[in-house]
């Protein structure tokens, strides 16, 4: 028996405009993630990476194509079928480069509170987010501010608040774009243990090929099409940074 998928992408394309002023972001892409698996997007910018996560989360719709997820359809060919705000809610968690922490709240209660829009009462799930601060080594900053805490310390934060209702599928958007070389590693070598204990499918956008050692999988955008990168590819962008 086969390793299922926990997301199939199939034949997804995204146009902006029509006629002349028609513009291909997304073209006739396949991709296939399994649960737990380190998926790294890599490409110039504007070659689509971040078109395709939000396809992919249905904040875009896509013009043509499939997507399924644990098997059943998400989207098809224009069509959904599903409530999407439920859906992301309960399959999808976002780590973006602005960490984009609600500012009046405490890292406590910034990933507390994706957990109480989702329905878990406020005890259970100050609870449940202060054990995710102590699995992400930040709670001994449960109670401060964002403007208080560290570029670094804000990514575990966002980390937390992405993995509060355990989606199986973490997005994340150049995750490290603002930190220095060493708090970066940090954020992405997190992001892996993430992967691996909790056997969430990550996929990780990136301009930096430094970031993505140890990932499954590296695929290239260029102009909208999505391919698998080849080992010596990924070696040879490695050692030209």
């Amino acid at each position: 028996m086969g390793v299922s998928n926990v997301l199939s992408v199939q034949g997804v394309s995204k146009v902006f405009g029509s006629g002349e002023l028609a513009v291909t972001a997304l073209d006739n892409v396949n991709l296939d993630v399994q649960a737990g698996e380190l998926v790294a997007l890599i490409g110039p910018s504007g070659s689509g990476k971040t078109t395709l996560l939000l396809c992919i989360s249905l904040i875009l719709d896509p013009s043509a194509g499939v997507m399924s997820m644990n098997g059943k359809d998400i989207y098809r060919d224009g069509r959904t079928s599903i409530d999407v705000r439920r859906f992301r809610r309960e399959n999808v968690g976002f780590i973006f480069q602005a960490h984009n922490l609600i500012p009046f709240l405490s890292a406590l209660d910034n990933v507390a509170l994706a957990m109480q829009l989702n329905g878990v009462g406020k005890r259970e799930s100050r609870k449940r987010a202060r054990e995710l601060l102590d699995y992400l080594e930040i709670s001994h900053r449960a109670d401060y501010m964002p403007a208080n805490l560290s570029g670094g310390e804000q990514q575990r934060v966002a980390i937390g608040r992405a993995l509060a209702n355990e989606p199986p599928l973490i997005f994340a958007d150049e995750p490290t774009a603002s930190l220095d070389t060493v708090r970066g590693m940090k954020v992405m070598e997190l992001l892996k243990r993430v992967a691996r204990e909790k056997n969430s499918a990550i996929i990780a956008v990136t301009h930096d090929v430094r970031m993505i050692a140890g990932f499954d999988t590296i695929y290239h955008m260029d102009d909208g099409r999505l391919a698998r990168a080849e080992a010596g590819e990924v070696a040879a962008l490695s050692a030209s940074h």
